[in-house]
């Protein structure tokens, strides 16, 4: 039987388009520079530069990307398990971020403590803290949707309205400050690298692995395209379930530390505002069908590179702060369009009226 060569298994593949939309937002890159005068590869360069706190660190437009990028990435690995095996999102993975952070820091300083060098735990009690704060954010939603079979949107929606309500009670309606360079660590730089894309790289090897090397992705994917047959066949779709909102639970207490050790403190207001529409976004630019089923971990991870690339790119053609959501929203548009089921039925039907 003969092999198919590369280009034919990818353009097959879920993940042409989302490769394609990147590639697309770059070409962007590539034209504004060569209009601007300056090198048309300048958006590639990565260099070494020296720094005053960080000693020298990678610096360029991808490293940004992959810097900035870094949260929702994480949240999208949480967020296409639970499309995957619910059909439905967890709208409230910003809120978890925002409360995860807040315990985190009011653990590391001490309730009422507004600012602290110091801390009045170990790191990694409030590290797991964080992280397990997280995982019974998830645990609730998963009760919800699973045992009590309401609406994910529904269930979700009541930490999204409560969870920064929580993390302001935590922290006394205070921002606490944790200006303690192992806890920046986190937000930091390990060596020249920045530490969240190394914590990114680290949750989607480990996501993969686990994914590739048990049962438990076809498990998830057959619960989404069928819960009843599933059920029948003999898996407990109701722990599957369980288990991916826990899972997503978890992911966003890793986004939301990771946040806010970037700015070495827990502001319930504003850690992680809108990344779970970032989260849902990355996981349909990926290829994948919010309707449940069959998911691309892979495409997920680049859907959300590709948002961040947008912003980036938007912000580097001089669009302001305010304006930029509507491009960005025009821009999120037309790829979904791309990518949708009828677009894409009237291209193979193209393909093969021209074939014939």
């Amino acid at each position: 039987m003969k092999k198919k060569s590369v280009f034919s298994r990818l353009s097959s593949s879920n993940l042409l388009l989302p490769i394609i939309s990147l590639i697309l937002v770059m070409a962007v890159n590539i034209i504004f520079d060569i209009a601007s005068g300056n090198n048309p590869f300048s958006f590639f360069m990565i260099t070494l530069q020296n720094t005053t706190s960080n000693g020298m660190v990678l610096y360029g437009r991808i490293i940004d990307i992959l810097n900035r990028g870094s949260e929702a990435a994480i949240l999208a690995i949480g967020m296409t398990l639970v499309v995957s095996s619910s059909a439905g999102t967890d709208i409230s993975v910003g809120s978890v971020m925002s409360l995860c952070a807040s315990f985190c820091c009011m653990l590391l300083a001490g309730y009422g403590v507004s600012s602290t060098t110091d801390l009045a735990v170990p790191l990694f009690v409030g590290i797991l803290g964080g992280i397990l704060i997280g995982v019974l954010c998830g645990a609730f939603n998963g009760t919800l949707v699973a045992v009590f079979q309401i609406q994910p949107m529904v269930a979700t929606l009541i930490l999204y309205s409560a969870a920064r309500a929580i993390g302001l009670l935590l922290c006394n309606d205070l921002i606490v400050y944790v200006r303690n360079s192992s806890y920046a660590f986190f937000g930091g730089f390990l060596g020249p690298i920045p530490t969240p894309i190394l914590i990114t790289a680290l949750c989607v090897l480990v996501m993969s692995l686990v994914l590739r090397k048990t049962a438990l992705g076809m498990y998830i994917q057959s619960v989404g395209i069928n819960r009843r047959a599933s059920r029948i066949s003999g898996l407990n779709s109701t722990k599957i379930i369980f288990l991916t909102y826990v899972l997503c639970g978890m992911f966003a207490g890793i986004a939301g530390i990771v946040n806010s050790s970037r700015i070495t403190s827990a502001d319930s207001n504003n850690i992680g505002l809108y990344l779970e529409m970032d989260a849902i976004l990355a996981v349909a630019l990926g290829g994948n069908s919010l309707g449940g089923g069959r998911f691309n971990l892979a495409g997920s991870i680049i859907g959300a590179y590709t948002i961040q690339a947008i912003t980036t790119t938007l912000y580097a053609l001089g669009v302001s702060t305010t304006q930029a959501p509507v491009f960005k929203a025009i821009i999120v548009i037309l790829i979904v369009s791309i990518q949708s089921e009828p677009v894409k039925a009237y291209m193979k039907k193209r393909k093969a009226i021209k074939a014939a």
